[in-house]
C-alpha cells in the first residue's frame, strides 16, 4: 500500500479511536445526562438519512438485512452506550470492544463452520487472558457491570459479523445503510420504555451543542466517511494490507481519553490491555497471507471496527457513490494498474 493510502487508512483508525470521547462527550454534556438508547437512536437517524434514498437495497434477504441492524447496530451500540453512560471509561470501551474479533472466530467456527488456525486459536486464548488481566484490575476500583455490557456489546457485534459474512451483501455500505433503519424506532421506543417520557422529550427539547456535535461525528465522521474510505480501500488492496490498521482504533481511543477526559488505566487494565490486543493482532494476522492469495478467487470477511465490520466489501456502485459524497474520488484504479 502506497504512502497516501498507509495515511488514509491511518486517518480511519483516528476517526474511529476519537468516536469513543465524541460518545462520552454526548452522553454527558454540560453535565446533562442524555438517555443512551435515545442517544443510539439519534445515530442512526443520520446515518440512515438521507442515504437510504441514494443506495439501493443490498441483494440479500430481509432476514439478513434486519439481523445485522439487530445485532451489529442495535445490539451492539446500544449496549455500549449503555455501558459508558454507566461509567464505563471511553479508552477502556475502545479496548474492550476490540474482543469481537476474537468472538466472531468463534462464532464462525461453531455456526458457518469455519475452521480457526493455531494462530487464530492462540489469539483467542491470549486475548481471552488479557480480558482476565482487565477484569481483575477494574473490579479493583469500579463495579464490573459496565465492562460486562461492553463484553456483551463485543459479541452482539460479533453475531453481526457471523450474519453479515453469510449474507455476503456485494454492497458492504449498502447493508450497513439499510440495516441501521432497523435501529431508530425500536431503540427510541425502547428508551420511552425505560427511561420514561419525561426524561427522553426532555432531551429532545433541549439538546445540548455537545450531544448534537456528537451524533454528527458518530454518524458522518465515524461511521459514513470512515467507511466510504476504509471500502474504497479494500476495493484497492487485499484485505490483509489494510486491516492490522484496525489495531491503532484503541491506541488513539485510550490516548484520547487520556488526553481529553483525563482517564488513566490502571497498571492491571494497561498489562491485560496489551495482552488482548496481542491476541487480537495473532487472529487477525495469522492467515492474511492465505486470504490475500485468495483475494482474486473470493473476497475474505473483514474485521472492521465501527459499522460494517466484518461485511465482504467490493466495487460496488453504491459504495463509490457515498465515497464520493464523503469528498474521496471514488473509481479509484488498483495500484496494480497504475
Amino acid at each position: 500500500m502506497n504512502l497516501r493510502h498507509s495515511l488514509l487508512a491511518a486517518l480511519v483508525a483516528v476517526l474511529w479511536g476519537l468516536n469513543f470521547v465524541a460518545i462520552d462527550f454526548g452522553l454527558h454534556a454540560n453535565g446533562r445526562e442524555v438517555p443512551p438508547l435515545l442517544f443510539v437512536a439519534m445515530r442512526f437517524l443520520l446515518v440512515v438519512f438521507p442515504c437510504i434514498f441514494f443506495i439501493r437495497k443490498p441483494d440479500v434477504s430481509w432476514k439478513a438485512i434486519i439481523g445485522v441492524g439487530v445485532f451489529m447496530s442495535a445490539g451492539q451500540f446500544g449496549l455500549l452506550y449503555l455501558a459508558m453512560a454507566l461509567g464505563m471509561p471511553a479508552g477502556l470501551a475502545s479496548l474492550v470492544l476490540q474482543a469481537q474479533v476474537l468472538l466472531t472466530v468463534l462464532l464462525a467456527a461453531g455456526l458457518l463452520r469455519e475452521r480457526p488456525s493455531r494462530s487464530q486459536l492462540a489469539g483467542v486464548v491470549l486475548g481471552v487472558v488479557g480480558l482476565a488481566v482487565v477484569a481483575v484490575g477494574r473490579s479493583a476500583v469500579a463495579p464490573l457491570l459496565p465492562l460486562i455490557i461492553v463484553l456483551g456489546a463485543a459479541l452482539s457485534w460479533a453475531a453481526g459479523n457471523v450474519i453479515a459474512r453469510q449474507a455476503k451483501a456485494s454492497s458492504g455500505l449498502g447493508l450497513v445503510v439499510w440495516s441501521g433503519a432497523v435501529v431508530p424506532l425500536p431503540l427510541a421506543g425502547l428508551s420511552l420504555l425505560v427511561d420514561g417520557p419525561d426524561a427522553v422529550f426532555g432531551t429532545l427539547a433541549d439538546l445540548q451543542p455537545a450531544t448534537i456535535l456528537s451524533a454528527l461525528y458518530t454518524a458522518v465522521f465515524a461511521s459514513l466517511v470512515g467507511y466510504g474510505i476504509w471500502n474504497r480501500l479494500l476495493a484497492s488492496y487485499p484485505s490483509s494490507a489494510v486491516v492490522p490498521f484496525t489495531l491503532l482504533v484503541p491506541v488513539v481511543g485510550m490516548s484520547a481519553a487520556w488526553l481529553a477526559l483525563g482517564e488513566m488505566p490502571t497498571p492491571a487494565e494497561l498489562a491485560g490491555g496489551l495482552l488482548l490486543l496481542g491476541g487480537v493482532a495473532t487472529a487477525v494476522l495469522a492467515g492474511r497471507g492465505r486470504r490475500g492469495q485468495r483475494r482474486g478467487a473470493g473476497l475474505a470477511p473483514v474485521l472492521v471496527p465501527g459499522l460494517g465490520a466484518g461485511l465482504r466489501t467490493g466495487d460496488a456502485d453504491d459504495d463509490g457513490r457515498l465515497a464520493a459524497a464523503a469528498g474521496i474520488r471514488a473509481g479509484a484504479r488498483s495500484p496494480d494498474a497504475r
